[in-house]
């Protein structure tokens, strides 16, 4: 295990993100193969209809995954900065008390989503018609946040330490899985749209045991039961990390909920094209993902060396390579994009064309901007890393407005295709934060470290 362990202090920036960012990739791909197959499957098998209730449930089912994934991402800053730092002590108390905290939380949101699930899908004016399926998609997803939590976690613990092979490892197991179930539940069996809820918590499962089991052979994570306390003051330090990670990616998707509620005006036709451009999102964002959580560890572990010389030399690489890999992957989807969209739409030559119209046309913008979301998601994970979340948190909230503003107003001039310009919006509303704010932390953590000095 250890020969997975990456230390991230010494080496050449740009190699040591790349190699510690594409297994990551590649684990986000598989990943996405859940999303990827529960809407090819549910669209060709289930129909329009049923494609459109998978979509309209999607923000909600975001929601609750963004918190655990901020609060499971915010735990792993720490970890990083004391893995760098060498303090394993220290470290082992905070991966006890990180697990603390997402069994409470994990049994918090799962009341909570069982609680509003439908409130709010009513308040979203989801159409009559797809309603019940969209519901009984989330209680089965919210059913399973436990286990969501303990992937997350288990593997943000695993990345902190930089090993990106065991949660790539996972995700490729639970992939297969994830699609043999899918075919079986929903094509074989008849179980609907509930089958893909099922076969998805049922690949998480997996995964999760799999990050266990690699877990419990790290020879510096052997932990005691005191390592699991909630005394002192690491839980507010891990919560004042972890929060507003949550709060941020809360924000960001009630704007997406507040864009569903746009779509959902526009009829089901339209819903179901914009779902299946939605569920590329995912792939779109695929290698983004994975240099931000590669630029988290390096941001992380350096700041604990007190090298923050090689964060900007980092940061500078990861920005290069960002842009160069997001335009590789607009040019693929504006090329392929009508044929891979065709894997998820279904229905009559009529009901066909019209989804197809709506999707490609969202794919094709955002795809032609997907610079900017790769900008925001390397710098947003550098401040994070730095042990600075709030000012991200700040970000969330610029993304938000933009998106909710966009979405409410633009189609009010330009028709309800202006609805696709919200998440561009979005994405260049959270740069203009961003960047300033990476100088301004980076600036402030070289004023600190020079004052003994002075």
């Amino acid at each position: 295990m250890a020969a997975r362990m990456k230390n991230m202090t010494d080496g050449r920036p740009a190699a040591l993100i790349l190699t510690f960012a594409l297994p990551l990739m590649i684990g986000n791909v598989f990943q996405q193969l859940y999303t990827v197959v529960d809407t090819m499957v549910v669209g060709k098998g289930l129909g329009v209809s049923a494609l459109a209730a998978l979509g309209a449930a999607d923000w909600m089912n975001w929601l609750m995954l963004g918190i655990i994934q901020g609060i499971t991402q915010g735990f792993g800053i720490l970890m990083a900065q004391e893995f760098g730092a060498g303090k394993y002590d220290d470290l082992r108390k905070t991966v006890g008390c990180s697990a603390a905290l997402s069994l409470i939380s994990s049994i918090v949101l799962l009341g909570g989503g069982q609680a509003v699930a439908r409130p709010v899908l009513e308040l979203l004016q989801t159409p009559p018609e797809i309603i019940d399926n969209s519901l009984l998609y989330l209680r089965i997803m919210y059913l399973g946040i436990p286990i969501v939590m303990s992937y997350n976690l288990l593997a943000s613990v695993l990345r902190s330490l930089g090993d990106g092979q065991t949660p790539l490892h996972a995700m490729i197991v639970a992939a297969i899985t994830n699609i043999v179930l899918d075919l079986i539940f929903v094509l074989v069996l008849g179980f609907g749209i509930s089958g893909a809820a099922i076969a998805t918590l049922i690949a998480q499962l997996i995964s999760s045991l799999y990050c266990l089991h690699h877990i419990r052979r790290i020879e510096i994570l052997k932990l005691r039961s005191s390592d699991y306390s909630l005394s002192g003051y690491l839980p507010s330090k891990l919560l004042m990390l972890g929060f507003p990670m949550a709060f941020q990616n809360a924000i960001i998707s009630v704007g997406g909920m507040i864009v569903q509620f746009v779509v959902n005006g526009f009829g089901v036709i339209f819903i179901a094209g914009f779902t299946a451009t939605n569920k590329l999102y995912g792939v779109l964002e695929v290698a983004a993902t994975s240099y931000g959580y590669s630029m988290v560890t390096y941001s992380g572990q350096n700041l604990g060396a007190g090298r923050v010389d090689r964060i900007r030399q980092g940061m500078r690489a990861a920005v290069l390579i960002a842009l160069a890999t997001s335009a590789v992957i607009a040019a693929v989807m504006l090329l392929g994009g009508k044929a891979i969209l065709s894997c998820f739409i279904s229905g009559s030559p009529e009901e066909f064309d019209k989804t197809m119209q709506v999707a490609y046309y969202y794919l094709a913008i955002m795809s032609i901007c997907l610079p900017v979301l790769y900008i925001l998601h390397v710098t947003r994970s550098a401040i994070q890393g730095m042990g600075n979340t709030v000012l991200p948190m700040v970000s969330g909230i610029a993304e938000f407005i933009m998106r909710a503003v966009t979405a409410i107003l633009l189609p009010l001039f330009v028709g309800e295709t202006g609805i696709f310009y919200a998440e561009i919006m979005a994405w260049a509303g959270a740069d203009i934060i961003l960047i300033s704010s990476y100088f301004v932390v980076t600036r402030k953590i070289e004023r600190r470290m020079r004052r003994p000095a002075d």
